[in-house]
């Protein structure tokens, strides 16, 4: 792997470890009350779609393709970035959920970490 991809993945880590930080112990309730902490998650997924997007470039046929549905999370950040005004917390608050810890969980391993 080269190493501009491990830096990139290790952003990807870092990005899903704090929105998890972030919404640990938290329900719903309490995300879609606070404008900080929507704001905070809102940043992340921002970098980590941005890091998808530069990954898929530099290295397309091998680590960015180990990661599944990596267009689909680089759309869920156009969506955050360009659709800012359309942008439904029920919808981001399932990807917390549902999603971004099997994410996280793949970056861990192209890591190296278990």
């Amino acid at each position: 792997m080269q190493l501009e991809s491990k830096k990139i993945l290790e952003d990807i880590r870092l990005a899903a470890a704090h929105i998890l930080e972030f919404t640990s112990g938290k329900t719903f309730d309490d995300y879609a009350n606070s404008e900080m902490l929507q704001s905070a998650v809102e940043r992340q997924f921002e970098i980590i779609g941005e890091a998808l997007n530069r990954l898929s470039k530099i290295d397309p046929d091998t680590t960015v393709s180990k990661i599944s549905r990596f267009q689909r999370i680089i759309s869920f950040r156009n969506i955050l970035i360009h659709g800012y005004d359309i942008v439904d917390n029920t919808v981001v608050w399932d990807v917390i959920q549902q999603d971004l810890p099997k994410l996280h969980k793949q970056v861990q391993n192209l890591l190296g970490e278990k």
